[in-house]
């Protein structure tokens, strides 16, 4: 396949690969024929989506092969396309054409035990084999900028689609639209920045620097969001998810009946399984199916996404997750007493349980945007908890009405923690906050490696710097939900490199209870402490250093040392051995000689905090 074609086909997809499925695009058979997928993005398209989806299943192969491979689908295609009923392999579900492909290529033995499979399970292995933790791939190397510059001046199309392979295969459950746009979002920034190379006043590198993020901006985020929701589906089933997006459109559209928010949450919950299960194309049709049907129905759903439905295709998405929630209907009552004081709850709770508790969580979810969609689900199983006690037989009168005080306390409990945490946010700062999260996680969690915990609790000091500014009617659902992505990081993460039984039963027994569940852990008993070897506390020139941030970054590895050499350290004996190393590094860092200082009083402040630490 010519490299040319690729970044034609970014330019042209960006903006045509959706658009050009008829509507009538649901039909299973033509849904799976790969002559009907050709006809209905052309040749360019269809090849351009081959890339992505090679890229993403052999993360470990050469940008030729992906080339090959997807050059060999896109043959089969066309002529499928041309002739279905001559060949048999054109009446392959487009999934099992593309394994196959993979299967018959020569020099991938990581692949082996899976092509012994047969589908479904043959897809399920090669899923498994997707990895998307960092240093699974060597990181993008930037290259020097006026090297860069000249290469994109002689290669522009190469390069471009050579930037889409690097980033699939990095990215293995990433959309491919999402791909798409980044690299239309690439080639925009070398266009940019090489194209003032010329002008003597231009800063190459400043302006690289400046454009990156907004390039890879995208695929971090929509990476993250996309590994996080299958994560979901994977780990806790399809009610669950449809659980999430039922509270959550809910809240979105609020002035929409319980039919039409249900039909949005069948048709998101089918799209996520197609993605998840890493079928692009039908991903990519699902989503926009979707957009249709919201931009087409904005009368009954909401007032609040005319400009996003006005966007770019690839943009729409995106717009619409971001907009603000419509405005709660004027004659929407505040309370919804009928599920707990209406006589026949109980007979409808048998008779059709799971509607019952649907139509509760649509109703409870429209009234309160306030709240997070994960307190949503906690009220929906509190209701089901409660109906489920209270219909049984013998059960006093006024049974159902203690439901409201429970419900009463868990609002206040969660908001209570919320405030309290951008109470201490507000007082300390990112610094500081970050330092009190990293001494509650260590205990929770000491098996993480120092980058681990040092990632993950800085995270959540940006969620920490990002909702505590926001009204208390929007604080839950950013810092809960942002919140949330992180946990679900974590919980992956166990599930590659088990953690500890307390991390396992967090992430394993309750989705809604997630939160609240890791909150509660305390100190891993189980854990043996780290030995006071002499190389666990070192103490150097570097310490010396005027760059904050680094200074800052070796004091928090020091302190999660400290806190895994002694979990059941105390707030007062941490305060005084912080105290006695602020003073030998002030110390040291006026002496002239700082390394022999440094050598010198190390281990006598190792033996003074060994006495604190005992006392």
């Amino acid at each position: 396949m010519n490299c040319r074609t690729i970044i034609y086909v970014v330019l042209l997809v960006s903006l045509t690969v959706v658009k050009a499925v008829p509507r009538s695009y649901r039909n299973t058979e033509e849904k799976n024929s790969i002559g009907q997928h050709f006809s209905q993005l052309q040749e360019n398209n269809f090849k351009a989506i081959a890339m992505i989806m090679f890229a993403q299943y052999v993360q470990g192969g050469t940008f030729g092969k992906a080339v090959k491979m997807a050059e060999d689908v896109t043959d089969l295609a066309k002529r499928c396309a041309a002739a279905a009923g001559d060949n048999l392999d054109c009446l392959k579900p487009l999934d099992r054409i593309f394994l196959d492909t993979i299967c018959q290529e020569e020099n991938l033995p990581r692949f082996t035990d899976c092509c012994a499979k047969k589908d479904p399970e043959r897809n399920d292995c090669f899923l498994s084999l997707k990895n998307a933790s960092r240093g699974f791939i060597s990181p993008f190397e930037r290259p020097n900028a006026e090297a860069a510059c000249k290469n994109h001046s002689q290669h522009q199309h190469p390069l471009t689609g050579y930037f889409i392979y690097e980033v699939s295969r990095r990215h293995p459950f990433l959309y491919a639209p999402t791909i798409l746009s980044v690299a239309i979002r690439y080639d925009e920034m070398m266009k940019n920045c090489c194209g003032s190379a010329a002008d003597p006043t231009h800063n190459l590198e400043e302006c690289f620097r400046r454009q990156a993020p907004k390039v890879v901006k995208p695929v971090k985020e929509d990476g993250l969001r996309q590994e996080h929701t299958c994560g979901i589906l994977k780990k806790f089933g399809e009610r669950t998810l449809k659980a999430l997006k039922l509270a959550q459109i809910s809240q979105k559209f609020p002035k929409a009946d319980f039919v039409t928010v249900n039909k949005l949450v069948m048709d998101i919950a089918n799209m996520h399984k197609d993605c998840c299960r890493g079928d692009m194309l039908d991903c990519m049709h699902d989503r926009e199916e979707i957009l249709h049907y919201v931009c087409t129905n904005q009368d009954i759903l909401s007032s609040k996404i005319k400009k996003c439905c006005e966007k770019p295709l690839l943009q729409r998405s995106e717009c619409i997750v971001n907009s603000e929630n419509d405005d709660k209907p004027a004659d929407l009552s505040p309370h919804i007493r009928e599920f707990i004081k209406d006589k026949g709850i109980c007979e409808r709770f048998a008779q059709e349980k799971d509607t019952h508790l649907d139509r509760f969580l649509y109703e409870y979810s429209r009234r309160h945007p306030e709240f997070s969609a994960q307190m949503l689900l906690r009220i929906g199983k509190g209701y089901e908890d409660l109906l489920t006690e209270c219909c049984k037989t013998g059960a006093p009168d006024d049974c159902c009405s203690r439901g409201e005080e429970e419900l009463r306390k868990h609002i206040y409990e969660t908001e209570s923690v919320m405030k309290t945490s951008c109470d201490i946010y507000k007082e300390k700062g990112d610094y500081y906050f970050q330092n009190e999260l990293l001494m509650s996680f260590t205990k929770k969690m000491p098996q993480l490696t120092s980058a681990e915990l040092i990632k993950f609790t800085k995270q959540m000091t940006t969620i920490g710097s990002k909702c505590c500014q926001l009204s208390q009617d929007k604080l839950l659902p950013c810092a809960e939900e942002n919140l949330d992505l992180v946990l679900g990081e974590i919980c992956r993460r166990h599930l590659t490199d088990p953690i500890n039984a307390g991390v396992c039963h967090c992430c394993s027994s309750s989705y809604a209870l997630r939160r609240p569940c890791m909150g509660k852990l305390e100190i891993d008993e189980n854990y043996v402490p780290l030995s006071l070897t002499p190389g666990l506390f070192t103490f150097h020139e570097e310490l010396c250093t005027t760059e904050e941030e680094k200074l800052q970054h070796k004091k928090q590895e020091m302190l999660i040392n400290l806190i895994k050499y002694k979990p059941q350290i105390t707030q007062e004996q941490l305060t005084s051995i912080t105290a006695a190393f602020t003073a030998m590094r002030e110390q040291c860092c006026k002496e002239e000689n700082r390394e022999a200082c440094f050598m010198k009083e190390g281990p006598e402040l190792i033996k003074r905090s060994e006495k604190m630490l005992s006392a």
